[in-house]
């Protein structure tokens, strides 16, 4: 199995900072793409982030310069830096991993439990 564990999420005012971190474990041979949605009461969940393994991100029009995604492939750890956050950024945010797992080489979609981050007006 592989699990996803995010931390960083909190309360911050409008235009501050948070940073979010998930760490994957467990049968891991290699993990492909990783990236962040979120999802917000009453909406669907949504892409916020997302970056290869190669280092070739793609992001959500609603973060563009505001929001970076990065990772340390040794760590099996992507991060969200978060900057400028608007109320609307308020939701739920999930981690997500594209695995391939040790021994059968199966791929595997994982998803953490998700960290909440409200921004206050």
């Amino acid at each position: 199995q592989v699990q996803l564990v995010e931390s960083g999420g909190g309360l911050v005012q409008a235009g501050g900072s948070l940073r979010l971190s998930c760490a994957a474990s467990g049968s891991i041979f290699r993990i492909n793409a990783m990236g962040w949605y979120r999802q917000a009461p009453g909406k669907q969940r949504e892409l916020v982030a997302r970056i290869t393994s190669g280092g070739v991100t793609n992001y959500a029009d609603s973060v563009k310069g505001r929001f970076t995604i990065s990772r340390d492939n040794a760590k099996n750890t992507v991060y969200l830096q978060m900057n400028s956050l608007k109320p609307e950024d308020t939701a739920g945010y999930y981690c997500n991993a594209d695995v391939l797992m040790g021994g059968s080489l199966r791929k595997y979609d994982a998803w953490g439990q998700g960290t909440q981050v409200t921004v206050s007006s």
